[in-house]
């Protein structure tokens, strides 16, 4: 089956080849078929096709942290770009999955409404930030979101409260769920001082540039912080800073990024990954535990 050709034939967005690599934060990743549907209705005429005829997909957000590797993707990568509405009622936001998560802090933080300053460095979508329920600086999405207007396995639109999105540390409702799909989130923030936030994100802006190699392609953070300790630190000790596999390397500036130095292979990413985990394992008996998401 020409998957591409069957895709264009349901006429339910805008369907492509893409390299990978031009969709992740990572510049990593061979070839996959794109398809970002138009509305609701759309995405779920495509999840039909994919299942009647047991196609794998992915829903991709900005790439800001998926790890796809040089071969491709033998399945149908799914992007929400066209989710992209924005309702501002005062301190109350409904906003759609594919809304650039670090636009609307910005947004949200020159208006003078507090709550989302954390989220002014995170380079996500609102639904991939929700899924991963995306943090920093000890707050993260389940401080702020109300509720999720989500898909479900059987294709029913409902709304999840968020005492029911089990959001922790860098997980949520969703990684548990896979068969969701967020569609939209409601975020409440209360208002503030626009001065005072605004100080708050320029300063974290100057220090994020100081500390994160932000001139090479990353993912961010790749370890989640073991309780009481940081994952950066303990990558230092193992004498990992700079260590390089391929195109790959640990960070100079901070030990717990992973850079793309050149021609890093999303194979070269997960070699270095594993081998770090491997040596802080041997070292300290810590097991560090993935951030970012490798896509078979």
């Amino acid at each position: 089956m020409n998957i591409l050709k069957e895709l264009k034939k349901l006429k339910c967005g805008k369907v492509d080849t893409i390299k990978l690599k031009d969709y992740t934060t990572y510049k990593v990743g061979g070839t996959a078929t794109l398809i970002s549907p138009k509305d609701v209705n759309s995405l779920i005429n495509v999840l039909k096709f994919l299942q009647e005829n047991n196609i794998k997909y992915k829903i991709l957000g900005n790439g800001s942290n998926l790890i796809f590797n040089n071969s491709g993707y033998d399945g149908v990568v799914i992007r929400l770009d066209e989710f992209n509405a924005l309702d501002v009622k005062g301190n109350t936001i409904k906003v759609e999955a594919g809304y650039s998560l670090m636009k609307l802090a910005l947004k949200m933080c020159r208006l003078g409404y507090t709550g989302m300053e954390f989220a002014t460095g995170i380079p996500g979508t609102i639904g991939g930030a929700v899924y991963m329920n995306a943090g920093a600086y000890k707050s993260d999405m389940g401080y702020i979101v109300k509720s999720v207007k989500v898909l479900t396995p059987d294709y029913k639109i409902k709304t999840i409260l968020n005492k029911d999105l089990d959001f922790h540390y860098r997980t949520s409702f969703f990684q548990k769920n896979p068969g969701y799909i967020c569609l939209e989130a409601t975020i409440v923030l209360r208002k503030g001082d626009k001065d005072v936030i605004m100080e708050i994100v320029d300063e974290r802006k100057k220090r994020r540039l100081e500390t994160q190699p932000l001139e090479y392609p990353s993912a961010g953070s790749v370890f989640r912080n073991p309780e009481g300790d940081f994952a950066g630190r303990l990558i230092e000790e193992i004498g990992y800073k700079g260590k390089s596999i391929g195109g790959a390397q640990v960070s100079q500036k901070h030990a717990n990024f992973i850079i793309n130095s050149g021609n890093a292979t999303g194979e070269d990413i997960k070699k270095l990954i594993f081998e770090i985990q491997e040596k802080v394992k041997d070292a300290y008996n810590i097991e560090l535990k993935v951030e970012q998401e490798f896509v078979e």
